[in-house]
C-alpha cells in the first residue's frame, strides 16, 4: 500500500489534540513544582505561575501542533505527487 496523501484538516485536528493533551500535562508538572517553590519565586508570583501554565502551555501546543501539522501535511500532499508517497507493508 502506498500512501499518496494526507488530509491536512483532519491530520491537524488529531495532532492539534494530542498536544494539548502534553501541553496538559506539562502545565500540571510545572504548577506542581510552583507550589512547592521551584522556581525560587517567593510570595504570589510563583502559585501564578503554576497557575497560568496549566492554560498557556496547552494552548499554546494545541495551536502550534494544529498550524505545523497542518503545514506539514500540506507540504507532504506536494512532495507525494512528485515522489510517489509512503510505501507500507500491511499483513
Amino acid at each position: 500500500m502506498v500512501i499518496n496523501r494526507v488530509g491536512p484538516l483532519s491530520s491537524a485536528k488529531v495532532v492539534g489534540l494530542l498536544y494539548t493533551i502534553v501541553g496538559l500535562a506539562m502545565g500540571a508538572f510545572l504548577t506542581l513544582v510552583a507550589a512547592i517553590g521551584g522556581f525560587g519565586h517567593r510570595g504570589p508570583a510563583g502559585p501564578f505561575f503554576g497557575i497560568a501554565a496549566v492554560v498557556f502551555l496547552p494552548v499554546t501546543y494545541g495551536v502550534m501542533g494544529f498550524v505545523m501539522t497542518l503545514i506539514m501535511a500540506a507540504l507532504y500532499n506536494a512532495l507525494a505527487k512528485l515522489v510517489g508517497g509512503v510505501e507500507i507493508d500491511l499483513r
